[in-house]
């Protein structure tokens, strides 16, 4: 009875100064992601004015549950404790309140969404995400201006919360106080995910709450197929996915992730270098004005351009799958962070069979999103940072090497393949590209650390750099070049699923071998390994869920995209989007890809998109649960 007259009372009225404190801080911090959204990405405001009322009532439950600590403190603690820590625990709340909507901002700023599976991942990879919010903000005048405001606002509070820890309390607070744990009641029992307040994908994030969605984002980062999404027969899918994919024997008893062994032979060698986020938009191939890529633009101009390529995904792990396994995203987490996947049918892989030496060569650290596991896992050989010559690198950031580094690495290890006499196939990994945007000086004309327009200036000054340099090389004449980027450097956008943040350079470049040529089929990254085998003369050695981009009809074009939960299907204008709770919406897509307006689903389309999505999960099902091979 003490107990409960004591939660009716004084440990009630503490929780309900905390739970204010985090409504005001959750207010403020919506407020300032509208304005970015506003001035930066130039939403209309009165768009967002009903997520910001709706996102509101929606902080009501998350702030109840977050300041749901300061009951078990009021009611476990002594008095004698409770007295000297109130305060002091309380500018500890305060501070732990603003730092997360700070965070809330700077994500919000990179992704222009709230905590999803992302922000989740990055609790696991500190080092380098610690790293590279050092080198690209102030943090130290961020934390001390935080500190300085918890300081104040803790002053200020000191008297509220002293006359909260009264025992002296009424019936109508009382009452107050019981509504209140009905309120933490709703939200023990609020779904994981936030029901979306329109078609404007900003809309959306910005009537959700930061730490609901990374508390559901926890729970969520990686999604059964059949659970989640629309499915169909099994047979029927996996007779669709055979002729989508243009040969007849992809099937549940012939699995295309499954080796093929074959005698060597003499072949080119090939070299894919990937490119952190290198969007088609940066180039003047694609009507970029700025002159950011020259050296990419000569390349595509002298090699084989596709056009309209489209990325899996918004992160350099979705790229990574793509391109070396040729699979279809998966809603969550990318199959290159999956535990213990081993023996997937991949470009390097195939190309091993046939004699070539398959490498994996990243300018970073290689345990983050355990590339160097997965790589490893496949039969690549891997070199990282850890692995580079001594004395070579003269530049990093928290990412890791300048580009120019990489590919001075990547020579050496060419010309030591090439003196083996046998082919040999590299896939590249950089990272200059990305933010904080540094660079070593001198070598563009926009000082480090330069923003985009630098990461973007610089990566393409160590391409043109690298091929200058190869071209010296004896091997040069009987190499092909492949330059992709990973994923688009933004994926913000109105739409659920923004297209125009798919679009991404894909170039081949051998100019003994090669002719050039522009290619205007619509395609995916999935789509690159069975292009190069075909290429290489090994299209029966093509086991891959993607198509041979040369040899697809124009009309028969099509790209897979996703974000973290939605997986679409874009065919001429029509984007199919299947999400969870085996939702399907059919969005007609402008010509730009910034504007998508919501029509009825042609049952085609949606049956083919579910074809690729299930019968890619399918294909993995039997490396288990936990990713284990079977």
């Amino acid at each position: 009875m003490n107990i409960f007259r004591g939660l009716n009372g004084y440990a009630l009225r503490v929780w309900g100064l905390a739970t204010l404190a985090a409504i005001a801080v959750f207010f403020v911090t919506r407020v300032a992601l509208l304005a970015h959204s506003v001035l930066a990405s130039e939403q209309p405001f009165a768009a967002l004015l009903g997520p910001l009322v709706l996102g509101s009532l929606r902080d009501l439950p998350v702030a109840a549950a977050a300041a749901t600590p300061w009951v078990l403190f009021e009611l476990l603690l002594p008095a004698r404790w409770r007295a000297h820590l109130r305060l002091p625990l309380f500018a500890i709340y305060l501070f732990v309140l603003l730092f997360v909507g700070v965070s809330e901002g700077v994500f919000w700023d990179e992704f222009s969404t709230r905590f999803n599976f992302i922000a989740v991942d990055y609790l696991v990879y500190t080092t380098e995400v610690i790293g590279n919010i050092r080198e690209s903000y102030p943090v130290g005048t961020i934390i001390g201006g935080l500190v300085v405001l918890t300081i104040l606002l803790a002053w200020a509070f000191r008297r509220p919360l002293q006359t909260a820890a009264s025992r002296n309390v009424g019936r109508r607070a009382q009452l107050g106080w019981a509504l209140g744990l009905i309120v933490v009641a709703w939200f023990a029992a609020y779904k994981l995910t936030a029901p979306e307040y329109s078609a404007n994908a900003y809309g959306n994030e910005l009537a959700d709450n930061g730490w609901r969605s990374f508390v559901a984002a926890a729970g969520q980062n990686r999604l059964d197929y059949r659970q989640f999404y629309a499915t169909r027969p099994d047979a029927e899918v996996m007779a669709d996915l055979r002729r989508l994919s243009g040969h007849s024997d992809v099937s549940a008893s012939r699995n295309p992730l499954q080796k093929v062994a074959h005698q060597p032979q003499h072949q080119p060698n090939v070299v894919v270098v990937m490119m952190e986020s290198m969007s088609a938009e940066y180039m003047a191939a694609f009507g970029n004005t700025e002159n950011l890529t020259p050296s990419l633009d000569r390349l595509a101009g002298e090699g084989l351009l596709f056009t309209r390529l489209y990325a899996t995904g918004t992160r350099t792990v979705r790229g990574l799958e793509a391109l070396s396994a040729g699979l279809p995203p998966q809603p969550g987490m990318s199959v290159v962070r999956w535990p213990n996947v081993s023996n997937l049918n991949t470009l390097g892989s195939t190309l091993a069979a046939r004699g070539w030496t398959s490498h994996f060569l990243y300018g970073g650290y290689g345990m983050f999103d355990n590339m160097n596991g997965y790589f490893d896992a496949q039969g690549y050989q891997v070199t990282d940072r850890t692995n580079f010559k001594e004395g070579l690198v003269k530049f990093e950031n928290i990412w890791g090497v300048a580009d120019e580094h990489l590919f001075d690495q990547a020579l050496i290890n060419l010309d030591k393949e090439a003196a083996t006499g046998k082919p040999f196939f590299f896939h590249i990994m950089t990272t200059s590209n990305h933010r904080p945007f540094t660079y070593p000086d001198g070598r563009i004309d926009i000082p480090s650390p330069g923003k985009r327009a630098g990461g973007v200036k610089y990566a393409d000054f160590a391409v043109g750099q690298f091929i200058e340099m190869a071209r010296k090389k004896p091997w040069f004449d009987n190499t092909i070049f492949v330059f992709v980027a990973d994923h688009c450097a933004s994926s913000a956008g109105k739409a659920k699923i923004p297209v125009y943040r798919y679009h991404i350079p894909a170039i081949v470049y051998a100019p003994k071998l090669v002719a050039p040529q522009r290619v205007d089929t619509l395609a995916s990254q999935i789509d690159l390994a069975p292009t190069l085998l075909a290429m290489l003369g090994l299209e029966g050695d093509d086991r891959f869920v993607g198509r041979d981009i040369l040899h697809t009809p124009p009309a028969e074009g099509r790209a897979l995209i996703s974000t973290y939960q939605n997986i679409g299907y874009l065919k001429g204008d029509l984007l199919t989007v299947l999400q969870p709770k085996r939702k399907i919406e059919t969005f007609r897509v402008s010509a730009d890809g910034k504007e998508a307006q919501k029509v009825d689903t042609n049952q085609q389309l949606a049956d083919e998109a579910i074809a690729y999505f299930q019968g890619a999960a399918m294909l993995m099902e039997k490396h288990g649960k936990n990713g284990s091979d079977s």
